[in-house]
């Protein structure tokens, strides 16, 4: 099997040849480093979790061995104990991670845009609630997350905001939340006590196969800008951030949330693969752009899917005429049983 230091050796050559500013106009190899490197960078850091575990393990032994203090003693060796479990479950992993050559994966992915409707500030802060629903669900089913883009309100909510999600059954499940949340609840903004409603919209994507969406590198205008937003002054000293423009089409994707240039980048790329794959459908089906603006809608009160009634602790899907209580739990990510009911009733 393969040893760490060589993989370390082979993900210096991929950043190198990741930095030629001549791969643009190879999208496919391009594609290919992104995805090894990112099988690599997983790889390594495995390996530094495990090396931790070790370390820690070490340490303990030595206090046991020592036997200068009693109950110091004991607690080490129920720490050991964890620790040893952690150990054999990390290097299990790893050996999956070498085993795995190519970092092909067969599990599912997709990207979720959430943007603020109506409702001003509150919309931004609904999105933002909504973004941390999903991703303590995506938690509890053992998804992966990673954020692509976002875009902050001044009150910690957000305009916008992009991510991926990935696993063998994330489609499956996160395809009934496309379409317009609606939101009733005494906004943080509001001084006078009075209920307001909101709206924010969800958009889910199937993320493409490597096979399904070709992309010519002509065909593309990629532009360097600074970031903006929270992160300190170190955001507004290099130009990380990047807009992709898809000519052709006119679809214009941007990324700043990684502090280099090849993340955001690869995050843009991401993004603008799942719109023109949506794009593709649309027409194929003869029905061009029906399915992104029927999911994104106009964010308008009256285009909803269902509604977080915060005062009466009740979410209602529409779509099915059901609703639930304990509206703290649902926003904390327990969604399998509202999803389960989506399925019963075929939506």
């Amino acid at each position: 099997m393969i040893s760490i230091e060589e993989i370390k050796k082979e993900y210096n050559e991929v950043i190198t040849q990741l930095s030629d500013p001549e791969l643009i106009s190879d999208m496919e190899r391009f594609q290919r480093l992104s995805q090894r490197k990112n099988h690599l960078e997983k790889i390594i850091e495995k390996d530094k979790e495990l090396q931790e575990i070790k370390n820690e393990i070490g340490e303990n032994e030595t206090i046991i061995s020592a036997q200068e203090d009693p109950e110091l003693s004991s607690l080490a060796q129920q720490e050991l104990i964890t620790l040893k479990e952690k150990e054999e479950s990390l290097k299990k992993e790893l050996e999956n991670l070498l085993k795995n050559k190519r970092g092909d994966s067969k599990n599912q992915a997709v990207i979720v845009e959430i943007r603020a409707g109506a409702g001003g500030e509150e919309a931004a802060i609904f999105a933002a609630d909504l973004f941390r629903m999903y991703s303590k669900y995506a938690t509890l089913q053992n998804w992966t997350q990673k954020i692509l883009d976002s875009h902050a309100s001044e009150l910690g909510g957000f305009k916008e905001i992009i991510f991926e999600l990935k696993n063998s059954d994330v489609f499956s499940k996160m395809k009934y939340e496309a379409g317009v949340h609606r939101v009733q609840r005494i906004p943080i903004t509001e001084k006078q006590g009075r209920i307001h409603t909101s709206t924010a919209s969800v958009a889910v994507l199937p993320k493409p196969q490597k096979a399904q969406i070709k992309i010519d590198s002509k065909d593309l205008r990629i532009d360097f800008y600074r970031s903006s937003g929270p992160g300190g002054q170190y955001v507004n000293k290099r130009e990380t951030a990047v807009r992709i423009t898809h000519l052709p089409t006119g679809l214009v994707v941007t990324s700043q949330t990684e502090r280099n240039q090849l993340q955001n980048k690869e995050n843009a790329m991401s993004i603008l693969e799942a719109r023109l794959l949506e794009k593709k459908e649309a027409e194929d089906s003869e029905s061009f752009g029906q399915k992104r603006r029927s999911q994104i809608g106009k964010a308008k009160r009256a285009e909803k899917i269902r509604t977080y009634n915060f005062p009466q602790d009740r979410l209602t899907d529409h779509r099915i005429k059901k609703s639930w209580h304990h509206l703290e739990k649902i926003m904390n990510g327990e969604l399998d049983e509202i999803v389960e009911s989506l399925k019963e009733k075929g939506v």
